[in-house]
C-alpha cells in the first residue's frame, strides 16, 4: 500500500526498540518479535505495547481527519487495525525477563509502556507528514471494520 516501509527508532531509560512495518493489501498479519535479538514467537509485553499504541494512532489519525463520519459509527479495533499488516519489532534491554525456559515471551512490564509512548509518538509524527499514505492506511483499517460488522 506504500512504497516505502514505515521505520523508526527510540532510546529512553536503556531500552532500544527498532520497528518496520508496512501494510499490504492482503489480510494476513505477520508480525516478528525479537528482545536482545532472541526471536520472542509468543511476542510479550513489547508487541502488547506496540499493538495498543498501533491502535491508538490510527484511531487518532481517523478522528483528526474525519475520516469516520459520526453517523456510521465505526469503531476501529485493534484487529482492523492488523489486518495486511507487516512488522518487526526489535529491542534491546539491559535486563531482559522472558516467561518459560524457551525464551518465547517478553515479561518486562517496563518494556511496554516505552513502546507505546515510542510507537504512538513516531506514528503520530509520520501520519502528520505522510496523511495520504496514512489515509489509505486509514481507508483499509475502515473497510476491515466494516466487514467484520458485516460478519458478524
Amino acid at each position: 500500500m506504500h512504497n516505502k516501509p514505515i521505520y523508526f527508532n527510540k532510546e529512553k531509560e536503556g531500552i532500544q526498540l527498532e520497528v518496520a512495518l508496512a501494510y499490504d493489501d492482503g489480510y494476513a498479519e505477520n508480525t516478528y518479535t525479537y528482545a536482545n535479538n532472541i526471536n520472542t514467537t509468543e511476542g510479550g509485553t513489547h508487541l502488547s505495547g506496540f499493538r495498543a499504541a498501533l491502535t491508538r494512532a490510527i484511531n487518532g489519525h481517523a478522528k483528526s481527519k474525519n475520516l469516520i463520519k459520526e453517523k456510521e459509527n465505526i469503531t476501529i479495533s485493534g484487529d482492523d487495525t492488523r489486518e495486511g499488516l507487516t512488522v518487526v519489532i526489535s529491542c534491546r534491554i539491559p535486563d531482559p525477563q522472558f516467561e518459560g525456559q524457551t525464551k518465547t515471551k517478553l515479561g518486562n512490564s517496563e518494556v511496554e509502556g516505552m513502546v507505546a509512548s515510542g510507537t504512538l509518538e513516531a506514528l503520530s509524527a509520520f501520519f502528520f507528514f505522510f496523511s495520504s499514505v496514512a489515509n489509505k492506511i486509514v481507508d483499509k483499517v475502515i473497510t476491515a471494520s466494516r466487514a467484520r460488522e458485516a460478519a458478524r
